[in-house]
Formats: structure tokens, C-alpha cells, sequence
């Protein structure tokens, strides 16, 4: 597929970014374009507890949404239809080049003689987009009533744009006072969300709070929290990153040296 695009793109190669901004029919302005990065997951050991067994957590949801779901499907779910969830109200997509190929694109633009910071900029998210390296790579969505927030993370295109990570928060461990009757109020708010968590996904079959698919960290698991749910494939993500390295490194365009 990247190979294609890359044919395809020599064919229709423009001497400047304001042709590439011409030919751009993507707004930009509409939508949140970040650099990626790792995001701040706590790598630890997991162990099942006795006489436990392993749980089928890539079959776990959060509000509908599960591990490995493809962008296109999220998306008719929150954004094409009217549930409990609808997307915050500025960036509820978040778009990214994974860091390597912005590397790669960047020094092309220079090659073509591209500097200044803005026309750079364009460049390299037009040359993403019509390559296929730019991606969804966040969904933030809202329940505006109560207060709950989901934030899904996917992987890039080069492994299908699927979800490996989805992040669940409410307020049931916001305090509203000190006084006896807000502890006692706020103790019964995580009660309330703990007895929900355990009806859903059954009890914890490692420690007190996770959900595990084996004792490989890189498997599917559930964390909770006080008021948050951490639905997480490490080994999904871990898989793109790498996926992405190589396929960056191999697509360098460098000079065609001859000696």
C-alpha cells in the first residue's frame, strides 16, 4: 500500500508548498495535528491471583468501544449517531505522524527547498495525508450530564488504525468538602462505581484492581482506579511503534549516491 503511494506521489511531485496547499483539500485548521509519543503506561509484572483464572479481556468494552476496533467504527459510534458519549467540542480527533516518518518528510520538503517553518509545516502534512502516515490517532469524548470522559488511542495505518488503548474517568473521587457528610458522600459514589466495574467485568483476577489475559504484560488488561478504567493492549502498540520504525527506515529517501 505505502509502496503505491509512493509511485504515486513521484508522478506528482510540485516544486512548491504553495502547491501543495493548492492541491490540499484537507483542512488542516479543523482538526488537531500532534507529534507522537510514547504514551505514560507503568510496564509492571502481573501475576493471577490463586486459583484464578485468566480472563478474555480483549472481549471487554468500555461504553461500546473494544481493543483492536477500527477508527471507522468509533467514529460512526460517537460521531454519526447520538449515544450516552459525543465528541469535546474542539478536537475530538487528534491526528499524528508517528515521529520517524516525519523525520523522513521533513527532509524531503528541505529537499525541494522548503524552510520556512509554516510552508514546512504544510508540506509535511501534505505529504502525510496523501501517503497515508497521517492517522487518527486520539478520540476525547464527553458525557456532558455527568461529567465522564473516554479517551481512545489507536494505532497507525500501518497496522490498520485500530484501538489499544481506551482510558475511562468520572468524578467519584472528587472531594466537594471536608465536612463528614461529603466523605461519607464521596465513599459512596466509589462504592457505587466499584459494585458497577465488578457487575461488568466480574472480579479482579489480578491483585485487587486488574483484569488480566495472561502474566505478559504486553497481553490485554483492565486497570481500575478510584472513578477510572484503563482498557489497555501494550502489545498492540508496541507492535506499531516497531512496525513504523522499520518501515520508516527502509523508505528514507535519501540521495542516489554513486561511486
Amino acid at each position: 500500500m505505502i509502496k503505491n503511494l509512493l509511485i504515486l506521489f513521484t508522478l506528482c511531485v510540485v516544486p512548491s508548498a504553495m502547491a501543495w496547499a493548492a492541491a490540499d483539500a484537507f483542512d488542516f485548521d479543523n482538526f488537531a495535528i500532534v507529534d507522537s509519543g510514547d504514551v505514560d503506561i507503568t510496564m509492571e509484572d502481573v501475576d493471577l491471583n490463586s486459583g484464578a483464572d485468566v480472563a478474555s479481556v480483549g472481549a471487554f468494552d468500555i461504553a461500546g468501544i473494544m481493543l483492536g476496533m477500527p477508527f471507522e467504527d468509533v467514529q460512526t459510534l460517537f460521531f454519526k449517531s447520538h449515544g450516552l458519549y459525543a465528541p469535546r467540542a474542539k478536537n475530538g480527533i487528534i491526528y499524528t505522524i508517528h515521529n520517524d516518518w516525519k523525520h523522513n518528510l521533513d527532509y524531503e520538503c528541505r529537499e525541494q527547498g522548503i524552510v520556512v517553518p509554516a510552508e514546512l509545516e504544510n508540506c509535511i502534512n501534505s505529504l502525510a495525508r496523501n501517503r497515508g502516515l497521517m492517522y487518527a490517532s486520539e478520540v476525547h469524548l464527553v458525557r456532558e450530564n455527568t461529567g465522564e470522559t473516554i479517551t481512545v488511542y489507536f494505532t497507525s495505518n500501518a497496522t490498520d488504525n485500530l484501538v489499544w488503548r481506551v482510558v475511562y474517568n468520572n468524578d467519584v473521587n472528587e472531594v466537594e468538602g471536608d465536612a463528614e457528610k461529603f466523605t461519607k458522600q464521596r465513599e459512596n459514589k466509589i462504592l457505587a462505581f466499584w459494585q458497577s466495574v465488578l457487575d461488568k467485568y466480574g472480579s479482579p483476577n489480578s491483585g485487587t484492581d486488574k483484569w488480566i489475559s495472561s502474566t505478559n504484560s504486553y497481553d490485554p488488561m483492565l486497570i481500575a482506579y478510584y472513578g477510572a478504567l484503563d482498557l489497555v493492549d501494550n502489545g498492540r502498540n508496541a507492535t506499531d511503534h516497531a512496525k513504523n520504525i522499520q518501515q520508516a527506515r527502509e523508505n528514507f529517501r535519501a540521495k542516489p549516491y554513486a561511486f
